[in-house]
C-alpha cells in the first residue's frame, strides 16, 4: 500500500461496501499514516444505551472497525484477509454527545496475526475507551 496517497487510501476505505455498520454508525476515516488509522465517530442518541449515554458497544464498533482496517491496509487482500478473534475494551468515561476520534496501532504485525490498541478519545483528548483487538490473517476463501 502507498501510504503517501492519504486522499486515495481514505476515499476508498469512506466508500467501501454499500452498506455497513461504520456507515450506519457515522464512522468517517480521517488519517492514515504507515503505523496508524484514525476515524471519528459522532455521539448521538444513534449510539445512545437506554441511560442516554454511550453505549460500549458503540465503541467496540468503532476500535474494531480501526483494528481491522488498519489490517486490512497491511496485507495483500488478493491472497489473504483479516478476521478479528479477539477485542478487549475497557470504557473508561461516559458521554452523551459531541465527537470521538479512535485511533489505532499495531502492537505486533505478524505474517498469521496483527494485535492493535485503539484509543478513543473526545474533543478534549479525555480518554474514553482503550481497547486491544487481535486479527487472525487467513487464506482468501474462494
Amino acid at each position: 500500500m502507498d501510504f503517501n496517497n492519504k486522499e486515495q487510501i481514505l476515499n476508498h476505505l469512506n466508500n467501501w461496501g454499500q452498506e455497513n455498520m461504520a456507515k450506519f454508525l457515522d464512522i468517517i476515516f480521517t488519517d492514515v499514516t504507515e503505523d496508524s488509522l484514525t476515524a471519528t465517530m459522532p455521539v448521538t442518541s444513534k449510539v445512545h444505551q437506554p441511560y442516554g449515554i454511550l453505549h460500549g458497544g458503540a465503541s467496540c464498533v468503532l476500535a474494531e472497525t480501526l483494528g481491522s482496517c488498519l489490517s486490512v491496509l497491511h496485507v495483500d487482500t488478493e491472497k489473504v484477509v483479516p478476521v478479528g478473534t479477539n477485542i478487549n475494551s475497557n470504557h473508561l468515561r461516559s458521554k452523551r454527545e459531541g465527537t470521538l476520534t479512535g485511533t489505532a496501532r499495531f502492537i505486533r504485525k505478524g505474517n498469521t496475526m496483527h494485535v492493535s490498541e485503539i484509543e478513543i478519545r473526545d474533543e478534549k483528548g479525555n480518554l474514553i475507551n482503550h481497547t486491544t483487538m487481535t486479527n487472525n490473517i487467513i487464506p482468501r476463501m474462494k
